[in-house]
């Protein structure tokens, strides 16, 4: 059996593939890695919130953006697209691009069963290099059950958990505020995904 030897990228090799792509792919460190397509339940998810916070901050210093639009992290050398990600204006971008956003306050991902333990562990890790960035949520798409990391002074995070349709989840980074029914309206826990 024979190795296959890895080829790592510079981040500069992997924008110029990626611009081109017809798949998204996230750079990690110098790999390349083919993001995995979403779910009917994890698009309602991601929609949902992204639709909460565009109504709450119109005419406010913020602009949201859904996952197409991607993140530098320049601590971590990681190129990816947050399920959902809000900005203060004005936009910061990566040094020479006009397409690659590196000031989060807010970004939100929905949970996948391949994605979930990255999400939770080496990404908000990522996450938390990035000056600007205020707060975290992850979004079950199994079941109702939604996890909220919001920073503190000196770098402490409190984290909150919720699982009732009626709660009202409050974003702290962003003027928002969001009921979790609406947040899952229209997701088919019975469907197999």
């Amino acid at each position: 059996m024979q190795l296959q030897e890895q080829r790592y990228y510079s981040p500069e090799e992997y924008l110029e593939l990626e611009v081109d792509s017809e798949e998204k792919h996230e750079y990690i460190d110098g790999q390349i890695i083919l993001m995995a397509g979403g779910t009917p339940n994890h698009n309602k998810l991601a929609g949902n919130l992204y639709a909460a916070i565009l109504y709450a901050i119109k005419r406010q210093p913020y602009e949201v953006y859904s996952s197409d639009q991607r993140l530098w992290i320049p601590n971590r050398r990681i190129l990816t697209y947050p399920d959902v990600m809000v900005v203060k204006t004005p936009l910061e971008f990566q040094e020479g691009r006009r397409d690659t956003l590196v000031n989060p306050v807010f970004i939100a991902e929905v949970l996948s069963k391949s994605t979930k333990s990255y999400d939770r562990d080496e990404k908000f890790a990522a996450y938390r290099t990035i000056p600007s960035f205020q707060e975290y949520v992850l979004i079950d798409q199994y079941k109702m059950h939604v996890e909220q990391y919001c920073k503190t002074e000196n770098n402490k995070w409190i984290f909150s958990e919720y699982d009732d349709a009626d709660v009202l989840l409050s974003l702290a980074a962003v003027p928002c505020q969001v009921l979790l029914g609406d947040i899952y309206d229209k997701v088919d826990f019975s469907v197999e995904e």
